[in-house]
């Protein structure tokens, strides 16, 4: 069998690729572009439902790599069983971190300054003017400080903040300053006005917004989800809302799409964008030069980069 590479982007569109793979061109139709059996590198298509992504991989024998244009990778958890072992997956760390961090910056202005509101009181040709919160002489907490979270940092530096507070799965120090573990939420969130979910969503993760977690947000503040809807108790955080005490800016819901006449459209103090945070203008850019990067090492077996996990190990 030839070592095929499956792509989720047309290759010839793609310029740079390495000599050597037959590359076949597959997102997520009915019609596979070849044998899944011959398939030695797939490409994830992106923004596909699971149920197409995850429907070769049983037939995936020679796969040497899977590699994925989503920062996130938990997509793919109930197919990697089918894999064999050795297999590497690859998550597109450095394609979506300009983007997400702009959608973040984005929702955390528009709810504080109360952008929603506005647009409602144009479409009404209301004028609708007062006293908005500010983000200046806020508190940010980070929680999921991985390559998005800082670069979300990155781009709160401007805004005079008070303070930024970063929480990942392990403690450890960055320029900017310490980096606490998971356990110290309980201490960090009552001071934070701002709290940004960037987390991936693992065991650890899921659910991790509970209802004490939200309980222990201090009145008034935003949480902003840019990570995966189900890191967020969904019926915890109606019940918040309902009350007031806190605000929501959500790019990710649990479910997902949210469906109409669901609860969280009218649920009061919450905005609402349909997981926006990683297609836009710049992602092609980058993830053809991140496809072009790893096939080319891959055809000459240098190591991959973003390797998450490798089947079997």
């Amino acid at each position: 069998m030839s070592a095929d590479v499956w792509l989720s982007i047309p290759p010839e569109e793609i310029e740079g690729l390495p000599e050597g793979p037959r590359y076949l061109f597959w997102d997520g139709g009915e019609e596979f572009p070849g044998d899944p059996g011959g398939c030695a590198f797939y490409v994830v298509p992106y923004m596909k439902p699971p149920t197409a992504v995850l429907r070769p991989l049983p037939g995936m024998a020679a796969v040497q790599v899977v590699q994925t244009l989503s920062a996130g990778t938990d997509q793919l958890d109930p197919g990697l069983r089918h894999l064999p072992a050795g297999v590497r997956l690859c998550n597109a760390r450095g394609v979506h971190e300009a983007s997400t961090a702009e959608l973040a910056l984005t929702l955390v202005l528009a709810s504080l300054r109360g952008v929603p509101d506005f647009v409602r009181a144009q479409d009404r040709g209301q004028w609708r003017g007062g006293f908005r919160p500010a983000l200046a002489d806020k508190t940010v907490l980070i929680v999921g400080y991985g390559s998005i979270g800082a670069a979300i940092e990155d781009r709160l530096a401007p805004f005079e903040l008070a303070r930024v507070a970063r929480v990942a799965r392990s403690e450890r120090t960055t320029a900017r300053g310490p980096v606490h573990p998971l356990t110290s939420l309980p201490s960090l969130l009552p001071h934070a006005d701002v709290v940004i979910l960037s987390t991936p969503l693992t065991a650890q993760t899921k659910g991790l917004a509970s209802a004490d977690f939200l309980a222990g947000m201090k009145d008034g503040a935003l949480l902003v989800n840019v990570a995966r809807g189900p890191v967020v108790d969904t019926d915890a955080l109606l019940a918040e809302l309902k009350t007031g005490r806190i605000t929501a800016a959500l790019d990710v819901t649990d479910p997902e799409p949210l469906p109409p006449g669901h609860p969280l459209w009218q649920a009061p103090g919450v905005l609402i964008s349909p997981h926006v945070g990683g297609p836009t203008s710049a992602f092609l850019p980058r993830a053809k030069r991140l496809l072009v990067d790893q096939l080319t090492r891959f055809v000459n077996r240098e190591p991959l980069r973003n390797v998450i996990l490798t089947t079997g190990a």
